[in-house]
Protein backbone atom coordinates (compact mmCIF):
# COMPACT_ATOMS: atom_id res chain seq x y z
CA UNK A 1 0.00 0.00 0.00
CA UNK A 2 0.96 3.55 -0.47
CA UNK A 3 0.79 6.98 1.01
CA UNK A 4 -1.99 8.50 3.43
CA UNK A 5 -3.39 11.26 2.57
CA UNK A 6 -5.23 13.72 5.53
CA UNK A 7 -8.60 15.10 3.76
CA UNK A 8 -10.37 17.69 5.94
CA UNK A 9 -14.50 18.15 4.82
CA UNK A 10 -16.18 20.76 6.41
CA UNK A 11 -20.19 20.25 6.74
CA UNK A 12 -19.74 16.79 6.76
CA UNK A 13 -23.18 16.12 8.22
CA UNK A 14 -25.15 17.89 5.10
CA UNK A 15 -26.30 16.27 2.10
CA UNK A 16 -22.98 16.93 0.04
CA UNK A 17 -21.02 15.50 2.63
CA UNK A 18 -22.81 12.43 2.72
CA UNK A 19 -22.78 12.24 -1.21
CA UNK A 20 -19.07 12.95 -1.21
CA UNK A 21 -17.71 10.89 1.93
CA UNK A 22 -17.96 7.21 -0.09
CA UNK A 23 -16.03 8.43 -3.08
CA UNK A 24 -13.30 9.92 -1.19
CA UNK A 25 -12.33 7.49 0.35
CA UNK A 26 -13.23 5.13 -2.69
CA UNK A 27 -10.11 4.99 -4.37
CA UNK A 28 -11.87 7.09 -7.51
CA UNK A 29 -10.03 10.25 -6.28
CA UNK A 30 -6.92 9.30 -5.09
CA UNK A 31 -5.82 5.62 -6.45
CA UNK A 32 -6.00 2.49 -5.51
CA UNK A 33 -2.97 3.18 -3.76
CA UNK A 34 -3.54 5.69 -1.04
CA UNK A 35 -5.25 5.26 1.77
CA UNK A 36 -7.40 8.97 3.32
CA UNK A 37 -7.33 9.76 6.52
CA UNK A 38 -10.38 11.65 6.92
CA UNK A 39 -11.16 15.16 9.57
CA UNK A 40 -14.82 15.70 9.68
CA UNK A 41 -15.82 19.00 10.85
CA UNK A 42 -19.52 20.02 12.17
CA UNK A 43 -21.04 22.82 14.23
CA UNK A 44 -21.72 21.49 17.92
CA UNK A 45 -25.39 20.50 17.55
CA UNK A 46 -24.62 18.49 14.50
CA UNK A 47 -22.21 16.19 15.80
CA UNK A 48 -25.03 13.36 16.82
CA UNK A 49 -25.65 13.60 12.36
CA UNK A 50 -22.30 13.28 12.08
CA UNK A 51 -21.17 10.45 14.12
CA UNK A 52 -24.22 8.64 12.14
CA UNK A 53 -22.33 9.51 9.43
CA UNK A 54 -18.86 8.13 10.79
CA UNK A 55 -20.99 4.71 11.70
CA UNK A 56 -21.77 4.19 7.92
CA UNK A 57 -18.32 5.21 7.04
CA UNK A 58 -16.93 2.49 8.97
CA UNK A 59 -20.02 -0.28 8.32
CA UNK A 60 -18.98 0.36 4.53
CA UNK A 61 -15.66 -1.20 5.25
CA UNK A 62 -13.33 0.97 2.65
CA UNK A 63 -10.10 -0.89 2.73
CA UNK A 64 -8.48 2.82 1.93
CA UNK A 65 -10.14 4.34 4.66
CA UNK A 66 -7.53 4.51 7.39
CA UNK A 67 -8.93 6.62 10.19
CA UNK A 68 -11.72 9.06 10.89
CA UNK A 69 -11.73 12.17 13.20
CA UNK A 70 -15.43 14.23 13.81
CA UNK A 71 -14.81 17.10 15.44
CA UNK A 72 -16.54 20.61 16.05
CA UNK A 73 -12.80 22.43 16.28
CA UNK A 74 -11.40 23.88 12.90
CA UNK A 75 -8.00 23.39 14.78
CA UNK A 76 -8.46 19.80 14.86
CA UNK A 77 -10.14 18.84 12.01
CA UNK A 78 -7.43 20.98 9.73
CA UNK A 79 -4.45 19.64 11.74
CA UNK A 80 -1.61 18.32 8.92
CA UNK A 81 -3.99 17.87 6.52
CA UNK A 82 -3.01 17.74 2.67
CA UNK A 83 -6.92 18.78 1.24
CA UNK A 84 -9.52 21.12 2.55
CA UNK A 85 -12.67 20.61 1.24
CA UNK A 86 -14.50 23.58 2.89
CA UNK A 87 -17.95 22.26 1.94
CA UNK A 88 -20.16 24.07 5.68
CA UNK A 89 -21.80 27.47 5.13
CA UNK A 90 -24.96 28.99 6.09
CA UNK A 91 -27.62 28.24 3.72
CA UNK A 92 -29.68 31.06 2.35
CA UNK A 93 -32.96 31.45 4.35
CA UNK A 94 -36.07 32.60 2.99
CA UNK A 95 -35.74 36.67 2.77
CA UNK A 96 -32.47 36.43 2.56
CA UNK A 97 -30.56 38.73 0.13
CA UNK A 98 -26.66 37.75 -1.28
CA UNK A 99 -25.28 40.54 0.70
CA UNK A 100 -26.72 39.17 4.04
CA UNK A 101 -25.67 35.37 3.18
CA UNK A 102 -21.91 37.19 2.66
CA UNK A 103 -22.24 38.67 6.03
CA UNK A 104 -23.31 35.95 7.64
CA UNK A 105 -20.72 33.18 6.32
CA UNK A 106 -18.10 35.88 6.42
CA UNK A 107 -16.94 35.10 9.93
CA UNK A 108 -16.86 31.22 9.82
CA UNK A 109 -14.01 31.68 6.79
CA UNK A 110 -12.15 33.83 9.09
CA UNK A 111 -11.81 31.29 11.74
CA UNK A 112 -10.84 28.63 9.04
CA UNK A 113 -9.29 30.43 7.16
CA UNK A 114 -6.69 31.03 10.11
CA UNK A 115 -7.19 27.06 11.71
CA UNK A 116 -5.60 26.23 8.27
CA UNK A 117 -2.31 27.49 9.37
CA UNK A 118 -2.17 23.94 11.34
CA UNK A 119 -2.39 22.46 7.88
CA UNK A 120 0.36 20.62 5.84
CA UNK A 121 2.71 22.55 3.93
CA UNK A 122 1.51 20.54 0.82
CA UNK A 123 -2.44 21.63 1.71
CA UNK A 124 -5.24 22.42 -1.29
CA UNK A 125 -8.14 24.26 -0.33
CA UNK A 126 -11.56 24.17 -2.18
CA UNK A 127 -13.93 25.86 -1.02
CA UNK A 128 -17.70 24.74 -2.15
CA UNK A 129 -19.88 26.48 0.50
CA UNK A 130 -21.46 29.48 -0.97
CA UNK A 131 -20.98 32.41 -1.33
CA UNK A 132 -17.84 30.28 -2.71
CA UNK A 133 -15.73 32.96 -4.19
CA UNK A 134 -15.76 35.45 -1.33
CA UNK A 135 -16.03 32.64 1.12
CA UNK A 136 -12.52 31.74 -0.31
CA UNK A 137 -11.48 35.24 -0.43
CA UNK A 138 -11.59 35.57 2.82
CA UNK A 139 -10.10 32.50 3.79
CA UNK A 140 -7.07 32.88 1.61
CA UNK A 141 -6.78 36.78 2.22
CA UNK A 142 -6.38 34.88 6.58
CA UNK A 143 -4.19 31.95 5.29
CA UNK A 144 -1.80 33.66 3.59
CA UNK A 145 -1.01 35.40 7.25
CA UNK A 146 0.14 32.27 7.98
CA UNK A 147 2.07 31.97 4.75
CA UNK A 148 -0.21 29.65 2.84
CA UNK A 149 0.09 30.72 -0.78
CA UNK A 150 -2.85 32.18 -2.55
CA UNK A 151 -2.29 29.63 -5.09
CA UNK A 152 -3.37 26.84 -2.79
CA UNK A 153 -7.16 28.20 -2.54
CA UNK A 154 -9.74 27.77 -5.27
CA UNK A 155 -13.56 27.94 -5.29
CA UNK A 156 -15.68 25.87 -6.98
CA UNK A 157 -16.89 26.59 -10.16
CA UNK A 158 -16.72 23.00 -11.74
CA UNK A 159 -20.39 22.47 -11.51
CA UNK A 160 -21.21 25.24 -13.43
CA UNK A 161 -19.01 23.51 -15.79
CA UNK A 162 -20.43 20.12 -15.85
CA UNK A 163 -23.72 21.63 -16.23
CA UNK A 164 -22.68 23.92 -19.18
CA UNK A 165 -20.92 20.60 -20.59
CA UNK A 166 -23.86 18.57 -20.10
CA UNK A 167 -26.53 21.54 -21.78
CA UNK A 168 -24.14 21.28 -25.03
CA UNK A 169 -23.36 17.78 -25.28
CA UNK A 170 -27.77 17.68 -25.12
CA UNK A 171 -28.13 20.46 -28.12
CA UNK A 172 -25.54 18.87 -30.18
CA UNK A 173 -26.91 15.12 -29.67
CA UNK A 174 -23.16 14.21 -28.34
CA UNK A 175 -21.92 12.39 -25.10
CA UNK A 176 -20.58 14.70 -23.03
CA UNK A 177 -17.05 13.52 -22.89
CA UNK A 178 -17.19 15.25 -26.51
CA UNK A 179 -17.02 18.60 -25.04
CA UNK A 180 -13.98 19.88 -23.34
CA UNK A 181 -12.60 23.57 -23.41
CA UNK A 182 -15.43 24.89 -21.16
CA UNK A 183 -15.20 28.15 -19.17
CA UNK A 184 -16.86 29.42 -16.64
CA UNK A 185 -15.72 33.14 -16.16
CA UNK A 186 -16.32 35.11 -12.63
CA UNK A 187 -18.28 34.25 -9.70
CA UNK A 188 -20.37 31.51 -8.82
CA UNK A 189 -23.57 33.31 -9.30
CA UNK A 190 -26.34 34.21 -11.37
CA UNK A 191 -23.84 37.00 -13.12
CA UNK A 192 -21.40 33.85 -14.15
CA UNK A 193 -20.14 33.85 -17.98
CA UNK A 194 -20.51 29.94 -19.46
CA UNK A 195 -18.38 30.68 -22.26
CA UNK A 196 -20.31 28.50 -24.93
CA UNK A 197 -17.67 30.39 -27.47
CA UNK A 198 -14.75 29.34 -26.65
CA UNK A 199 -15.85 25.65 -26.23
CA UNK A 200 -15.04 22.55 -28.68
CA UNK A 201 -17.92 20.01 -29.71
CA UNK A 202 -16.31 16.52 -31.19
CA UNK A 203 -12.99 18.90 -31.22
CA UNK A 204 -14.39 21.72 -33.39
CA UNK A 205 -15.94 25.04 -32.08
CA UNK A 206 -19.17 24.45 -30.78
CA UNK A 207 -20.68 27.54 -32.28
CA UNK A 208 -20.02 25.96 -35.52
CA UNK A 209 -21.29 22.46 -34.39
CA UNK A 210 -24.28 24.09 -32.46
CA UNK A 211 -25.49 26.84 -35.69
CA UNK A 212 -26.73 28.43 -33.31
CA UNK A 213 -25.11 31.47 -31.63
CA UNK A 214 -28.49 33.45 -30.24
CA UNK A 215 -28.91 29.92 -28.06
CA UNK A 216 -25.13 29.94 -26.70
CA UNK A 217 -25.76 33.80 -26.09
CA UNK A 218 -29.37 33.06 -24.71
CA UNK A 219 -30.80 30.07 -23.23
CA UNK A 220 -27.68 28.14 -23.18
CA UNK A 221 -26.39 30.99 -20.12
CA UNK A 222 -29.61 31.38 -18.24
CA UNK A 223 -29.75 27.84 -18.15
CA UNK A 224 -26.61 27.11 -16.67
CA UNK A 225 -27.02 30.03 -14.52
CA UNK A 226 -30.29 29.23 -13.21
CA UNK A 227 -29.76 25.43 -13.32
CA UNK A 228 -29.40 24.95 -8.70
CA UNK A 229 -32.84 26.60 -8.88
CA UNK A 230 -34.32 24.42 -10.62
CA UNK A 231 -33.06 21.64 -9.00
CA UNK A 232 -34.22 22.90 -6.05
CA UNK A 233 -37.65 23.74 -7.85
CA UNK A 234 -38.01 20.34 -9.28
CA UNK A 235 -36.39 18.10 -6.11
CA UNK A 236 -37.39 20.28 -3.15
CA UNK A 237 -33.85 19.88 -1.98
CA UNK A 238 -30.70 21.48 -3.47
CA UNK A 239 -28.36 19.82 -6.00
CA UNK A 240 -25.93 17.30 -3.18
CA UNK A 241 -24.94 14.58 -5.78
CA UNK A 242 -23.91 16.92 -8.58
CA UNK A 243 -22.00 18.94 -6.02
CA UNK A 244 -20.42 16.01 -4.69
CA UNK A 245 -19.31 14.88 -7.75
CA UNK A 246 -18.02 18.02 -9.41
CA UNK A 247 -16.24 18.64 -6.01
CA UNK A 248 -14.40 15.66 -6.69
CA UNK A 249 -13.71 16.32 -10.27
CA UNK A 250 -12.17 19.42 -9.02
CA UNK A 251 -9.84 17.54 -7.11
CA UNK A 252 -9.03 15.07 -9.36
CA UNK A 253 -8.32 18.09 -12.03
CA UNK A 254 -5.86 19.09 -9.64
CA UNK A 255 -4.24 15.70 -8.39
CA UNK A 256 -4.02 14.93 -11.96
CA UNK A 257 -1.78 16.50 -15.18
CA UNK A 258 -4.36 17.83 -17.74
CA UNK A 259 -4.25 16.48 -21.11
CA UNK A 260 -2.69 19.47 -23.39
CA UNK A 261 -5.84 20.52 -25.73
CA UNK A 262 -8.22 20.95 -23.02
CA UNK A 263 -8.70 22.66 -19.37
CA UNK A 264 -11.06 23.17 -16.75
CA UNK A 265 -12.55 25.99 -14.60
CA UNK A 266 -12.11 27.09 -11.05
CA UNK A 267 -12.19 30.20 -9.27
CA UNK A 268 -8.89 31.24 -7.89
CA UNK A 269 -6.56 34.54 -7.14
CA UNK A 270 -6.03 36.54 -9.80
CA UNK A 271 -3.32 38.08 -11.84
CA UNK A 272 -4.18 40.70 -14.37
CA UNK A 273 -4.78 37.93 -16.89
CA UNK A 274 -7.77 38.60 -19.91
CA UNK A 275 -7.78 42.91 -17.92
CA UNK A 276 -9.65 41.29 -14.88
CA UNK A 277 -8.05 43.33 -11.59
CA UNK A 278 -5.67 40.69 -9.83
CA UNK A 279 -6.26 39.58 -6.60
CA UNK A 280 -10.08 38.63 -6.97
CA UNK A 281 -11.62 35.04 -6.95
CA UNK A 282 -12.62 34.70 -9.84
CA UNK A 283 -13.44 31.17 -12.41
CA UNK A 284 -10.75 31.37 -15.23
CA UNK A 285 -9.52 28.29 -17.63
CA UNK A 286 -7.01 27.08 -15.77
CA UNK A 287 -4.54 23.88 -16.75
CA UNK A 288 -2.76 21.91 -14.43
CA UNK A 289 0.70 20.32 -14.02
CA UNK A 290 -0.74 17.64 -10.96
CA UNK A 291 -0.22 17.46 -7.63
CA UNK A 292 -1.89 20.79 -7.36
CA UNK A 293 0.25 22.96 -9.46
CA UNK A 294 -1.76 24.80 -12.04
CA UNK A 295 -1.58 28.06 -14.60
CA UNK A 296 -4.19 30.18 -16.42
CA UNK A 297 -4.77 29.42 -19.95
CA UNK A 298 -3.71 32.58 -22.05
CA UNK A 299 -4.66 33.99 -25.36
CA UNK A 300 -8.74 33.17 -25.61
CA UNK A 301 -10.37 34.85 -27.66
CA UNK A 302 -13.33 37.31 -25.84
CA UNK A 303 -15.98 39.19 -28.54
CA UNK A 304 -17.13 42.08 -27.44
CA UNK A 305 -20.45 40.14 -26.25
CA UNK A 306 -18.14 37.81 -23.38
CA UNK A 307 -16.37 41.35 -22.50
CA UNK A 308 -19.73 42.73 -21.16
CA UNK A 309 -20.49 39.20 -19.36
CA UNK A 310 -16.54 39.46 -18.00
CA UNK A 311 -17.57 43.10 -16.70
CA UNK A 312 -20.03 42.61 -15.27
CA UNK A 313 -19.40 39.36 -13.07
CA UNK A 314 -16.06 41.44 -12.01
CA UNK A 315 -17.70 44.32 -10.93
CA UNK A 316 -20.42 41.70 -8.66
CA UNK A 317 -17.05 40.09 -7.24
CA UNK A 318 -15.71 43.89 -6.51
CA UNK A 319 -18.77 44.94 -4.73
CA UNK A 320 -18.70 41.58 -2.60
CA UNK A 321 -14.90 42.65 -1.44
CA UNK A 322 -15.69 45.76 -0.66
CA UNK A 323 -18.86 44.22 1.70
CA UNK A 324 -16.36 42.00 3.50
CA UNK A 325 -13.79 44.44 3.61
CA UNK A 326 -13.84 44.75 7.54
CA UNK A 327 -13.39 41.04 7.70
CA UNK A 328 -9.95 40.89 6.05
CA UNK A 329 -6.48 41.38 7.95
CA UNK A 330 -5.05 44.23 7.97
Amino acid sequence: MGSTLTVAVTGAAGQIGYAILPRLVSGEVFGQQTRVHLRLLEVAQALPALEGVVMELQDCAFPLLESIDATDDAKVAFDGVNWALLIGSKPRGRGMERSDLIRDNGPIFVGQGKALSRAADDVQVLVVGNPANTNCFIAMRHAECDGIPPARFAAMTRLDQNRAQAQLARKAGVPVHKVTRMTIWGNHSATQYPDGENACINGLPAPQTVGDLDWLRGPFIETVQQRGAAVIAARGLSSAASAAGAALDHVISMETPTVSDDWFSAAVATDGSYGIPAGLVYSLPLRSHGKGQWEIVQDLPISDFAAGKLAATTAELESERQLIADLLPL
